[in-house]
């Protein structure tokens, strides 16, 4: 095991060799930043106040609680209150040095026990969810001094680092950690402070924060209405910071606002209902036909314009884990009603005689799902609703079609992990129960390198187009505007508003 001062980790890399991460130097202090302030901001809503039970609210969570990595903004992991960690050569054993002086919001300093304790909670009261085949490989997590983790792994585990980067570190003293976490006490810039669920979280500055001299805000009042349209409250003042449509976005830059893009991209899909599949969803006939009237040009199109990339694939074109080959054979990359309607025929099926139940989030892009899918005869049932609403929903699997988008994420794990049988929120790609399909996401992750890890990434991806499970149709980047009063932020890889390299604790108002 080596350890030195600064090399990188990249996630693809993570088993060839030890690949350790020393300290990183935390940003000096803006001479200019004016101190104080509320900074109001609308970007995803949360949907739980227990951190390990999360299903993607990480845009709010990481201003009150933190982890071991953080995602830098080329996507590679740094260390966060890890000041530094190692790692074996045959990836089973990571050993992480805590930072000095981390402290949680009830002003006691965080331990390597604490540490240990928030692993081992989720490992045993979390089930599912996209750490829960990491945490069905720890062997063991040992504190052997207070500033000290030792996790060891049972085999190589190449997305390891990456989905640490979601393992919020919470004192075990938090009320309801023995069951359902209602007052997480974190290390963050921000506290959780009064919560209205799908309405508003204030979070007030934490004054001890062990990034010195940060926050600069008093405090941060998150807008969790998540299908709101932020445009109006941006353009009105109610807001400094929020996530936009793509149509929103010359509009806004006109009246002077800064629009920046996460690093990673959304990618947009059309889910199956795979879990309990009407009789005539079974028929691959049908799925084709659906299939075939998708016009994903025109999707992306609406949903980024000229920033669209039409694409069958969970990664963006051009990046390491996307094939150009299976590009290049998708036969559903232009839409042919004409084959539709004739695959129709073929199955002995008249749309006009069936209704077609679609369930979303309450976004414009699932309505053009709607449309096209409508051009072929059938009658629809669109219920569009809000992301519990929808999930709910979902989760009976009494529905037929499920357009969707998966935000940006740490690893490319985290989009496979969805495809497994045991993964987080797996209504949303409908249920997917394949024995065969989850041994293909295993073998990836569990590779000795990052190209066998690519191949067997790919291969699994290949087994999803051959059993339809669902349709790719493209990636965009979210937008986020930020009002000209705005100093000092900047978007992450991931929707975080907390890095160890940048976000909230680093902004400041200008007055």
């Amino acid at each position: 095991m080596k350890h030195f001062k600064f090399a990188p980790f990249v996630l693809a890399c993570a088993m060839l060799a030890a690949t350790p991460l020393a300290t990183h130097a935390t940003s000096a202090v803006d001479p200019q930043a004016q101190r104080g302030g509320t900074l109001q901001i609308a970007v995803l809503g949360l949907d739980t106040s227990d951190p390990h039970r999360h299903a993607g609210s990480i845009a709010v969570q990481q201003v009150y609680v933190e982890t071991l990595t953080s995602i830098a903004d080329d996507g590679r992991v740094q260390p966060f209150l890890a000041e530094s960690y190692d790692v074996s050569e045959d990836g089973k054993q990571y050993v992480f040095h805590l930072r000095e002086g981390v402290k949680f919001h009830n002003g006691r300093e965080m331990n390597a026990s604490d540490v240990k304790a928030n692993f081992e909670r989720v490992s045993q009261k979390v089930t599912g969810g996209w750490l829960s085949g990491a945490m069905k490989l720890i062997r063991s997590v040992e504190a052997p001094d207070a500033k000290t983790v030792v996790i060891k792994l049972d085999k190589p585990y190449a997305p390891f680092l990456n989905l640490i980067s979601e393992l919020w570190i919470v004192a075990p003293e938090s009320p309801g950690w023995d069951d359902q976490i209602t007052q997480p006490i974190g290390t963050g810039p921000f506290m959780f402070g009064r919560w209205q669920p799908d309405v508003q979280l204030s979070a007030p500055r934490f004054d001890e924060y062990w990034q010195t001299g940060l926050p600069y805000l008093e405090e941060i009042v998150f807008d969790l209405r998540d299908s709101r349209d932020n445009s109006l409250g941006l353009r009105a003042g109610d807001l400094h910071i929020g996530s936009v449509g793509n149509d929103k976005i010359d509009t806004l830059k006109k009246a002077g606002f800064d629009v920046q893009t996460l690093k990673d991209t959304a990618w947009y899909f059309l889910s199956f209902n795979n879990r309990n599949p009407s009789e005539l969803m079974s028929n691959p006939l049908v799925r084709e036909a659906i299939a075939s009237a998708i016009d994903k040009n025109a999707y992306m199109n609406f949903v980024a314009g000229s920033a669209g990339m039409p694409s069958n694939q969970p990664m963006r074109p051009g990046t390491y884990y996307w094939d150009e080959a299976i590009e290049a054979d998708d036969k559903f990359a232009q839409p042919n009603l004409d084959r539709a309607r004739e695959l129709l025929k073929q199955a002995g099926v008249n749309p006009a005689d069936h209704t077609l139940k679609i369930v979303s989030w309450q976004r414009d892009y699932a309505q053009v799902a709607s449309q096209m899918v409508r051009a072929l005869g059938f009658k629809i049932d669109h219920q569009a609703l809000d992301d519990i609403g929808a999930q709910k929903l979902l989760g009976q699997y009494q529905w037929d079609l499920a357009p969707f988008n998966s935000g940006p994420r740490a690893d490319v794990y985290l989009r496979y992990a969805r495809f497994l049988s045991d993964g987080p929120s797996p209504m949303l790609w409908g249920g997917i129960q394949d024995k065969e399909l989850d041994a293909r996401i295993a073998s990836a992750v569990s590779s000795p390198n990052s190209d066998q890890a690519r191949a067997n990434y790919l291969d699994a991806w290949r087994h999803m187009i051959d059993k339809q499970y669902t349709v790719g149709i493209g990636h965009a980047a979210n937008a986020i505007a930020v009002s000209p009063e705005v100093r000092g932020y900047q978007t992450g890889y991931t929707w975080s508003q907390n890095r160890v390299d940048g976000g909230v604790a680093r902004t400041w108002l200008a007055r």
